[in-house]
C-alpha cells in the first residue's frame, strides 16, 4: 500500500537539504532532545559526511540531565516544568554554551504518550526550539496527534523543517 505522505521520507528528504544548506554556510548545528529521545540526532547522523555540520546531541530526558549537561535553572523546571516555552529556551541557549563550535541549536521537550499528559499539557503537546549563535531562542508550541512513535516523529519532522525555514531566512 502507497501513503501519500510518509514521514521518514521527508524527515530523510530534509536532512539531505540541510546537508547540502548548512555546509555550504559553513555552519553545525548541535541538539537537545527529551521526548524524541536523540531521534532528532540520529536522523542527522543518517547519512554519510554528517560531521561535517552536525556537531553533537544531547538526550537530556531527565529534569536532572538538563540541569547538568545544559544548565537548565532548577527553578525553571519547578516553576514551568520541563514541557515549557522557558525550559526549552534554556536548553536552546545551554546547548549553545556546551557545542562552543555549534551555530545553531535545536532542543525539544513534550509529552509524546501515552501517559504524562494533563488538562494545561495533553498528550502530544511539543515544544520546539531554535537558536542562531548569537540571536534569541525562537520556541514554539505543538500540538501533535496520533500515538507516541506518530508524536516523536512529528516532532522531528517539524524541528527539521524549522531550522530548514530559520536558516533560509537567514
Amino acid at each position: 500500500m502507497t501513503t501519500l505522505y510518509d514521514p521518514d521520507s521527508a524527515i530523510a528528504e530534509l536532512v539531505e537539504q540541510l546537508a547540502t544548506l548548512l555546509p555550504a554556510r559553513d555552519l553545525r548545528l548541535a541538539t537537545a532532545e527529551s521526548c524524541t529521545g536523540g531521534l532528532i540526532a540520529a536522523a542527522c547522523t543518517d547519512i554519510a559526511g554528517s560531521s561535517a555540520w552536525f556537531e553533537r546531541g544531547y538526550v537530556t530526558y531527565s529534569n536532572a540531565a538538563k540541569q547538568s549537561d545544559l544548565g537548565v535553572a532548577a527553578a525553571l523546571l519547578a516553576d514551568y516544568g520541563a514541557v515549557s516555552e522557558p525550559v526549552v529556551a534554556a536548553m536552546t541557549q545551554g546547548t549553545l554554551a556546551a557545542a562552543p563550535v555549534a551555530d545553531w541549536s535545536i532542543a525539544v521537550s513534550g509529552v509524546a504518550g501515552p501517559d504524562g499528559g494533563s488538562d494545561e499539557k495533553p498528550v502530544g503537546t511539543v515544544f520546539i526550539g531554535w537558536q542562531a549563535r548569537g540571536g534569541k531562542p525562537d520556541v514554539v508550541r505543538y500540538r501533535f496527534e496520533g500515538d507516541r512513535s506518530a508524536v516523536r516523529r512529528a516532532s522531528v519532522l517539524a524541528a527539521l523543517v524549522g531550522l530548514r525555514e530559520r536558516v533560509d531566512a537567514d
